[in-house]
């Protein structure tokens, strides 16, 4: 009898061994599982990495920004040439007129103060576009300022109005229990201001 019950121990006790490390094994598995699934898969292999890196994608969106950056001074580069060749063209034109005016020797006196004149007068009309274009700044300023201004006193006055019905609303009577007159009151101007 004794051999029996020590060879069913061992038999019994190596099954519920055996199945306690399966039942281990198996959580193991699922646990991997999961792990694999919540990690997004279980990875690319070593060719399909490589492949992934040879591959030239033609989305990037700093290399996007980049060009778009490059074509914008591009841009702007292109309108100060133009700007600075139609100067350029002016400028010629005023040279053009100059050996006209020397061949008159007489009047190349007057026409030299005439000259000095209209620089001046060039300083003269820059100054004003200047003195007109900060104006219009300048007024531009004061209504923003103003408008700001505006809705800040209004944003004040509507919170001033809040902590006063909010005080209204919170009042209690002696005993602690709410009144009832203010709740009403503000329950019939809200359906009052609905309804118009």
């Amino acid at each position: 009898m004794k051999s029996r019950t020590t060879e069913d121990k061992t038999n019994g006790g190596g099954d519920a061994i055996n199945g306690s490390k399966s039942i281990e094994k198996h959580k193991q598995r699922m646990m991997k599982k999961k792990n694999m699934r919540r990690l997004g898969g279980g990875g690319l292999s070593l060719e399909a990495f490589a492949n992934a890196k040879s591959m030239t994608n033609n989305y990037n969106p700093a290399l996007i920004k980049k060009k778009k950056e490059f074509y914008k001074n591009a841009k702007y580069v292109s309108k100060y040439k133009k700007s600075l060749q139609r100067q350029g063209e002016q400028n010629d034109i005023s040279s053009a007129v100059k050996p006209l005016q020397d061949e008159n020797d007489g009047e190349g006196v007057s026409q030299s103060k005439n000259n000095k004149n209209k620089k001046r007068d060039g300083s003269h009309s820059l100054q004003e576009l200047y003195e007109k274009k900060r104006g219009e700044e300048e007024r531009a300023r004061i209504e923003r300022e103003a408008i700001i201004q505006a809705k800040r006193e209004e944003r004040e006055r509507a919170e001033s109005q809040r902590k006063a019905a909010r005080e209204k609303m919170f009042k209690k009577t002696r005993k602690g229990q709410p009144i009832m007159k203010y709740r009403i009151q503000h329950l019939l101007q809200t359906i009052q201001g609905s309804t118009t």
